[in-house]
């Protein structure tokens, strides 16, 4: 009678925790699943880490750009996700959308994710995508987005399987190869007039790494912006991993254009070989201080 009072006090224990485990799950993927979608209306409008504005700036969001609202239960600020990021924005440059039909793009999170034919779990299953896929973004519905893949299946995907993008382009393989590359050289030295794993200055870093990649680019920062390659980007929150980035300092840049190049990692950071105390190259910050006054641009290739 005990071993049986112990088997069943077991199994009672177990089916507690597996009970508990399901529920803690339920409340993450609740988290994460967006609650409305909003419209910034302010340009370089600050990502926040926290609801605070001496919080840490994630990246910046141009305006008119679509993000996905997670939590509207603090005062003064939205909690999103946009392109992957989850931070905070205040709530005065934000606008919610009311009658929620829109149109956007949407980048899925996950592999094996279900298009479906409603907004719903129980719905019937019309395809499977995976992570990386590019699909247009029509509206949302109850946590759902009612969205247009690449091949014409219209249905519905889960908020949390698919960040919201202004970018159709679905280039993030090639961008992370270009990071993994530039990142290979972190901590060599900064040589005047470098292009090569012995040293480098700012576009002869640049310069190299997408030569890595089949790039051909002049050597100097200002040559580079200048040259016509790719699409320029002028908001650091449309920025993508890889892009090249530019900045000018008027008392560094001897007239011209641009004074410093490097490339963008991603998170509101990127690389570059830095003159600064003879550095090298390093990873910084894109969205406050130095580079933030001075960024006048990327190039998305």
């Amino acid at each position: 009678m005990t071993y049986l009072t112990g088997k069943a006090a077991k199994a009672l224990v177990l089916a507690a925790v597996t009970t508990l485990l399901l529920t803690v799950t339920a409340l993450a993927a609740e988290e994460d699943m967006a609650i409305a979608v909003g419209a910034t209306t302010g340009s370089s409008l600050r990502l926040r880490a926290e609801a605070s504005t001496s919080s840490s700036i994630i990246t910046t969001l141009d305006k008119g750009v679509a993000v996905a609202v997670l939590d509207d239960s603090t005062d003064g600020w939205y909690k999103i996700n946009y392109a992957g990021n989850v931070g905070f924005v205040s709530a005065d440059y934000l606008i919610l959308d009311q009658d929620n039909v829109f149109e956007t793009y949407g980048k899925v999170n996950a592999d094996g994710v279900n298009v479906r034919a409603d907004a719903s779990t129980d719905s019937e299953v019309l395809a499977s995508v995976n992570a990386g896929t590019i699909v247009t973004v029509n509206g949302f519905v109850d946590g759902w987005y009612d969205v247009t893949c690449k091949y014409g299946t219209k249905g519905f995907i889960r908020s949390d399987f698919l960040d919201l993008t202004s970018s159709s382009s679905s280039s993030s393989a090639a961008g992370s190869s270009i990071v993994e590359t530039a990142k290979r050289h972190l901590g060599t030295r900064y040589v005047y007039g470098g292009s090569s794993p012995s040293g480098f200055d700012c576009s002869g870093f640049t310069m190299y790494v997408y030569q890595q990649h089949g790039y051909s680019l002049p050597h100097s920062a200002t040559s580079q912006w200048q040259s016509g390659l790719g699409s320029r980007v002028y908001s650091i929150g449309a920025l993508q991993p890889g892009d090249l980035v530019f900045f000018n300092d008027p008392s560094r840049n001897a007239g011209k254009a641009c004074s410093h190049a490097g490339i963008y990692v991603g998170g509101g950071q990127f690389i570059h070989s830095s003159s600064s105390r003879s550095n090298g190259v390093i990873i910084s910050d894109l969205t406050s201080g130095y580079y933030n006054t001075y960024f006048v641009g990327g190039i998305h290739v």
